[in-house]
């Protein structure tokens, strides 16, 4: 997903990208069809040629109309799948709900539940309505726990503003609402006229944590208590196999022990598969974003998920175990690059934690 590095990611640069994969994908759908069958036709042109079975002024057989009709169906798949992802897709907000199974879960977090946003993008946002629709339903699930797994803007913290009030009513729950950094939130995809504004940039984004209520985990842990009983929650910056990699996962678990119960905010899922779970620290939970599920693929559950993400990202959406490890890869909140969601639609995750054995 990229962008124009010299103007940021804008509403602009979203409808730009909207109409032409709008426009040029059917096309070339179309295009390659017809290419197909024209191949097929001069094959057929040429052996009928020169075995003499039709006449020879007539070299190329017509074009078939079931064919051109197949085309034009085949072409309007994602000319309506794309047209409905920009329209309706984008804010089609859905709960995604999970029970994790721990053995060493301390007994006063039995049945604690997380709700979990990522990647809020607030510079891509056209409907007020539609947002405060999402904020009620984090809301509603009544979680102990709100984590955000980073990426507030796309590029520039004036983004965030006409949303911050929106944001700000999410409730605060018993045990708090924490965030880490996305790599968006770094400023790395814009050319900025000086090192100083782009650092006066990133200071204000790491404020607009505070603004909304979020208390923002800077390669840092804290306790959280309940009932005589206490887990840790470690929030790192951004690490990425492509991405910036700031993530300090030794400086952010000081203080924790092996034995600890942990809960890892770490945006990028790379990098539970490239660090943390294997790591002999054992991270119990970790929690990411970033892919979007590309915002684009198919979800059929039980029997069908697929994205083109997943040839860049092993974990790229939903939840994914090594060894009763556990990574959750939330879908995204906002949108990026493409105005739309197809198949992948934006996410709350609600996860639950018990104390025991998965019941098989």
């Amino acid at each position: 997903m990229t962008h124009e590095r010299g103007q940021g990611q804008n509403k602009q640069t979203l409808w730009t990208m909207g109409f032409f994969l709008l426009i040029y994908l059917p096309k070339i759908i179309l295009t390659l069809v017809l290419v197909t069958e024209d191949i097929f036709r001069v094959i057929q042109g040429t052996i009928s040629h020169f075995m003499g079975y039709t006449d020879k002024s007539e070299f190329l057989p017509a074009r078939r109309k079931f064919i051109s009709q197949v085309a034009l169906g085949l072409a309007a798949i994602p000319f309506t799948s794309l047209l409905y992802g920009i329209t309706l897709g984008k804010y089609n907000f859905k709960v995604k709900n999970k029970t994790l199974f721990f053995p060493d879960l301390p007994e006063s977090f039995d049945g604690t539940t997380i709700t979990q946003i990522s990647d809020i993008h607030s510079g891509s946002f056209d409907d007020r309505e539609k947002i405060e629709y999402a904020i009620n339903l984090i809301n509603e699930q009544q979680s102990d726990l709100v984590l955000f797994t980073g990426d507030i803007v796309n590029t520039h913290a004036k983004e965030m503003l006409p949303w911050i009030d929106v944001f700000k009513k999410i409730h605060n729950p018993v045990l708090g609402k924490y965030s880490v950094l996305g790599n968006h939130d770094y400023g790395e995809y814009f050319h900025w006229d000086s090192q100083s504004d782009k650092d006066k940039n990133f200071d204000e984004i790491k404020g607009l944590h505070t603004q909304i209520d979020f208390k923002l985990l800077l390669n840092e842990n804290v306790e959280l208590k309940k009932g005589n009983d206490s887990i840790k929650l470690i929030g790192v910056e951004n690490w990425g196999i492509h991405f910036k990699k700031v993530g300090d996962l030794v400086k952010a678990s000081e203080g924790v022990a092996k034995e600890d119960f942990k809960i890892l905010m770490s945006h990028d899922p790379s990098h539970w598969e490239n660090e943390i779970k294997h790591h002999e620290n054992n991270y119990h939970l970790t929690l990411s974003g970033h892919t979007h599920g590309f915002q684009f693929g198919i979800e059929i559950p039980g029997w069908l998920k697929w994205s083109p993400v997943q040839y860049v990202y092993k974990q790229w959406a939903g939840l994914y175990e090594n060894m009763g490890r556990y990574v959750y890869v939330n879908r995204g909140f906002g949108f990026h690059a493409y105005p739309g969601r197809v198949g992948i639609m934006p996410e709350i995750t609600v996860i639950e934690l018990k104390k025991g054995e998965k019941v098989v």
